[in-house]
């Protein structure tokens, strides 16, 4: 079959190197732009982009896919068989959808139909789900509503944060993407329709969402953490500075101070939840470096009975 692929972030790129890896003709890659980045805002080419090019394949960067006849003149030029979707970017218009001999695949990291959008990884943690997985599916013109192909689950562990679950979704996605064009070939696939009732959705994450409510439980507070790690990353205030935890273990307790007050700063950083309290593992202040708890406490002075907001 020849594919043309559109994918972006690093979540992309598995998908992309297994699509080599195991033969496929990948006539395409379609990602976003170049951007400016860093102080001397020199031009960065997305991870995908980087693979492409040491594949030597035909790159196309189009500002826009909509209303763009350029564009979908030359993926009608390619003439594909299945248009691959990884974390693209972009809702793709009808004219696109409709190109491809078998349509286009999407590999969407939830078991969808919960959690549709664009912080599916995120979100799961956030909301404290103890499984995710990969579902490949066929797109349509809503958002991540088209009929499911194969899924796959994996558990979260109490360890993991959203980092950690990338990178092992990316993988999956990879594996889940084959067997789905491998049953594509052969005709096996069975569509099934996403239960309506049964949908949620993943909006995409902002700074704000970061600010730590010292009135939600321990659990809750935690599961923000590591649900905002790498980005935007979770913070709370000390008097005018802004600190930001990266990490944090629940400590069980039950005592009637205001929530957000320490508790405990000598050794350890306890501070008082809704419910149960947070020990801070790993913290750091604005324009300094992150730091293990400890480490910062010998240069820090956060006196016990401090209310944190």
């Amino acid at each position: 079959m020849k594919i043309v692929f559109m994918g972006t972030p690093d979540f992309a790129v598995p998908s992309l190197q297994k699509l080599f890896e195991e033969g496929y003709d990948v006539a395409a890659v379609v990602t976003q732009p170049d951007k400016q980045k860093g102080r001397g805002m020199k031009l960065s080419f997305s991870p995908v982009k980087e693979v492409a090019l040491q594949k030597g394949v035909e790159i196309l960067q189009p500002e826009k896919i909509k209303n763009n006849p350029e564009f979908l003149n030359r993926l009608k030029e390619i003439n594909p068989d299945v248009i691959v979707v990884a974390a693209y970017g972009k809702i793709l218009p009808e004219e696109v959808l409709t190109l491809p001999k078998y349509g286009c695949i999407n590999v969407h990291a939830s078991l969808l139909p919960k959690y549709r959008g664009a912080a599916p990884i995120n979100w799961a943690i956030i909301n404290g789900e103890k499984e995710t997985g990969i579902t490949t599916m066929l797109m349509d013109k809503g958002l991540d509503t088209g009929d499911m192909l194969i899924k796959k689950s994996i558990p979260i562990l109490d360890k993991d944060d959203a980092e950690t679950l990338h990178d092992k979704l990316s993988r999956l996605g990879a594996e889940v993407l084959i067997e789905t064009l491998k049953a594509l070939e052969k005709g096996t696939l069975i569509p099934v329709k996403q239960r309506e009732e049964e949908a949620s959705y993943s909006p995409i994450l902002t700074k704000e969402m970061g600010h730590i409510d010292w009135n939600k439980t321990a659990e809750e507070i935690r599961n923000l953490i590591r649900g905002m790690k790498p980005w935007p990353g979770c913070y709370t205030f000390y008097g005018d500075k802004m600190l930001k935890i990266w990490k944090g273990e629940i400590v069980e307790y039950n005592g009637n101070e205001e929530n957000g007050t320490v508790l405990k700063s000598k050794g350890d950083l306890i501070v008082k939840c809704g419910k149960d309290a947070l020990k801070i593992v790993e913290i750091q202040q604005e324009g300094s470096k992150k730091m293990g708890i400890r480490e910062y406490l010998i240069g820090h002075n956060i006196p016990e009975g401090t209310i944190f907001r």
